[in-house]
């Protein structure tokens, strides 16, 4: 089978968009390019890497992280596939757990061991160490190791609060290359870099461009405001386009 990237991206569900960051970062490259036309074209090879890379979104792998790992040459495609079955079974466990205790709830009872997912996020770290072997990977598990459950949550809110502003901010009229905006961008770099690994530019360009190619991270941004993932994601060219230091 050989599709164009329109008729693969309808065929998996994916955007054009998406699929051509995938290609820049090396993800999923396609199988042909028509050196006249330029034409991209996808085979039953693509649709196979196309799955994995799903599954390991499904599970909340990085894109940085599944392209490390598909291209590892110690991975095992049927041993991770049955790694990743698993990972989605106590998944589902837990979505049916919760599902179970929303008559509970609605009782007035105590319903907090129903949030109880340290079974899944011990098999997840044990799956993304074995894995996951990069460098960025080993900062972010020593620097993140220790922290709490206030802790993420706490991490969390930063981000949010970081991307609420960014939405204020393109609706008071800034532009991206605003002090006001780049100031922001600076300060995104910081929290990744002081929270979980060095954020270098090259690194916050690709977040840029997956907060707008991923339509799951820009429905989180544009919660704030219709827009801002595009905002932010203009703004974080710019910064890096001026060669900012990473440093902070």
């Amino acid at each position: 089978m050989k599709m164009q990237i329109k008729e693969f991206a309808d065929f998996i569900g994916v955007s054009v968009r998406t699929l051509h960051y995938y290609d820049e970062i090396g993800l999923l490259k396609p199988a042909e390019v028509d050196l006249y036309s330029g034409y991209r074209y996808y085979d039953d090879d693509s649709i196979l890497c196309m799955q994995e890379i799903l599954f390991y979104r499904e599970l909340d792998f990085s894109l940085k992280t599944i392209r490390d790992i598909l291209s590892s040459p110690s991975y095992n495609k049927n041993k991770a596939l049955k790694d990743q079955k698993h990972l989605l079974t106590l998944k589902k466990e837990r979505l049916e757990r919760l599902i179970s205790v929303i008559d509970d709830a609605v009782k007035g009872e105590n319903i907090m061991s129903a949030f109880d997912n340290s079974e899944f996020e011990k098999y997840k770290a044990e799956a993304q160490e074995k894995w996951g072997n990069t460098d960025a990977y080993k900062e972010h598990s020593e620097k993140t190791k220790g922290y709490s459950k206030d802790k993420w949550n706490d991490l969390a809110g930063e981000m949010n609060d970081i991307m609420a502003e960014f939405s204020v901010c393109m609706k008071n009229g800034a532009t991206p290359d605003s002090d006001e905006a780049q100031n922001l961008v600076k300060r995104l770099q910081n929290h990744i870099t002081e929270n979980y690994y060095l954020c270098t530019n090259e690194i916050l360009a690709g977040l840029g461009q997956m907060y707008v190619a991923d339509e799951r991270f820009r429905k989180t941004i544009d919660k704030h405001l219709i827009g801002t993932a595009d905002f932010i994601s203009e703004a974080i060219k710019v910064y890096c386009g001026k060669g900012a230091s990473a440093d902070v």
